[in-house]
């Protein structure tokens, strides 16, 4: 996540001319990632003051085709940095064997889960949630009241989309062998499946639905940018799954060191600091000067959802069939 952008431009350069001889890190990341409201152009300047070097931002649709894209290109990737998947694709990301070890002792962090994994580092988190404008009555606070309700939704596909599968497994991870008939009552409410969350969230506020799946943490970009508290989301009594994003080196870089050097940049207080107000996402290391005012006002979930890594994995496909034959019926 993930700011309302309508759309992103695909390449987010260093600048307007070459960097001469400057050795180039380029990054592979989701298309609001480098919006220029994003947090990629004041990362890349961040970065940029440091490293001597030619930093590239490359966006490639909505974070779950990050994977299937570099999974394509293989050893042939030109990315030295895959910035966006989350921990429902880490496993599969991993066994592809085409990413290597980050090689660090991580400590410091406050995403509110252990972390292990020896290959990806987080640099954001956040819950799930439906957003809609205060103005909806009778406002579903569970999948249950909301199926059986006339209130419209925009979803994203879990096929190219990390919100869109996060929230798969939210219902999975919820209601278990009893998702099937969650998505089948759930069928009649949604309005349309987008390929990512800008192209849901533009919908959202063109009001083309009364609520859009998106994060927890969406109402602060109103309150905090536009000064709008029109926007709210839905605490479920379910539960909210959450989202932890990650970042990676390609085993076949050709600048392992600068991929080293940017991985380690991305846990510091000059990235950090950057998350909230462009991404809108909970920074994996809350900076010295802490969450900007407007954090404090947003739900917080009274029980947190998270499959593994390795319970994502197993559990993708079948709620993705799940998901297709309630929807397709």
């Amino acid at each position: 996540m993930r700011i309302p952008s309508l759309g992103a431009g695909l390449v987010l350069a260093a600048g307007a001319a070459t960097a001469g001889n400057l050795p180039e890190l380029t990054v592979i990341t989701y298309d609001s990632f480098v919006s220029d409201w994003g947090p990629g152009p004041a990362v890349e300047a961040a970065f940029e003051e440091t490293c001597a070097c030619d930093l590239n931002f490359v966006a490639a649709g909505d974070g779950a085709a990050l994977l299937a894209r570099v999974k394509l290109e293989g050893e042939r990737s030109e990315a030295d940095i895959v910035l966006g998947i989350d921990t429902n694709l880490t496993a599969e990301a991993r066994a592809t064997g085409l990413f290597a070890s980050h090689g660090r002792t991580v400590t410091g962090l406050d995403v509110p889960v252990p972390w292990e994994d020896e290959t990806f580092l987080p640099y954001d988190w956040g819950y799930f949630a439906f957003v809609h404008d205060v103005s909806l009555e009778s406002v579903p606070q569970s999948f249950g009241e909301l199926a059986d309700s006339d209130v419209t939704i925009i979803i994203q596909d879990p096929r190219s989309s990390t919100p869109g599968l996060g929230l798969l497994l939210w219902v999975k991870t919820a209601y278990g062998d009893r998702a099937p008939e969650i998505w089948g009552a759930l069928a009649d409410n949604v309005v349309t499946v987008t390929p990512g969350w800008s192209e849901a969230y533009g919908m959202f506020l063109e009001g083309e639905a009364d609520m859009v799946l998106s994060y927890t943490t969406s109402p602060a970009y109103h309150l905090i940018a536009e000064g709008d508290a029109s926007k709210a989301a839905a605490p479920f009594s379910e539960g909210h799954y959450m989202q932890v994003e990650v970042a990676g080196k390609l085993a076949s870089t050709d600048q392992p060191e600068l991929a080293d050097r940017f991985l380690a940049f991305m846990l510091t207080d000059a990235f950090q600091a950057i998350i909230p107000t462009t991404n809108w996402m909970y920074p994996a290391a809350i900076p010295d000067g802490g969450l900007p005012d407007g954090f404090e006002t947003l739900i917080q979930p009274a029980r947190p959802l998270l499959l593994s890594a390795a319970e994502a994995r197993a559990a993708r496909a079948p709620a993705l069939n799940e998901w297709l034959n309630a929807l397709s019926r």
